[in-house]
């Protein structure tokens, strides 16, 4: 044994310098898992949901809804496609949307199937949420995306469309 190996200040270093770099191994995965979520902003969004919840229409009145839904990033995680298909007893809707993701906002083109609207959507994404203005001739809407583990929740408020509210809980299918 060598007297550097004895000594009480080189033993202390070498502690010190080992929780330092344990520390340091902590804050490079953080800092990695951030640039990952990142790089694929929409990865929490993907698969296949389902569920149900409440739509509103104009003139107040409302009843239950049954909505699945369909999220693909692509590639390289940028853009997100989204397939939503809802339907009451009294009202149905098909909601598809393409956006791509640029340093924390999104922008893009969505269309209803079944009334043959179309527009632009834009907004704000983070790892877990979006939150956009979906505009289009006659029509302006909020659509909010919050995704927590295995639940989602949408909700699309249109204040003066035939279908001013949808508030939609879902759950990933298949779990």
């Amino acid at each position: 044994m060598n007297a550097l190996q004895n000594c009480p200040l080189h033993s202390r270093a070498l502690k010190s310098g080992l929780k330092a770099g344990a520390m340091a191994a902590v804050v490079g995965l953080g800092i990695l898992g951030a640039a990952q979520a990142a790089e694929n902003p929409f990865a929490h969004f993907t698969g296949s949901w389902a569920g149900q919840g409440k739509i509103t229409v104009q003139n107040g009145s409302s009843e239950r809804i049954r909505c699945r839904g369909t999220y693909r990033a692509g590639e390289t995680g940028a853009t997100l496609s989204i397939s939503l298909r809802c339907a009451s007893d009294s009202y149905k809707f098909e909601l598809a949307s393409d956006v791509t993701y640029d340093g924390g906002s999104i922008t893009g083109s969505w269309n209803e199937a079944s009334r043959s609207v179309y527009g632009q959507i834009a907004g704000r994404a983070t790892a877990n949420s979006i939150s956009a203005q979906a505009s289009a001739v006659g029509v302006n809407a909020s659509i909010s995306i919050a995704t927590r583990g295995n639940s989602q929740s949408v909700t699309i408020r249109s204040p003066g469309s035939e279908i001013s509210e949808v508030s939609v809980t879902m759950a990933r299918a298949g779990r």
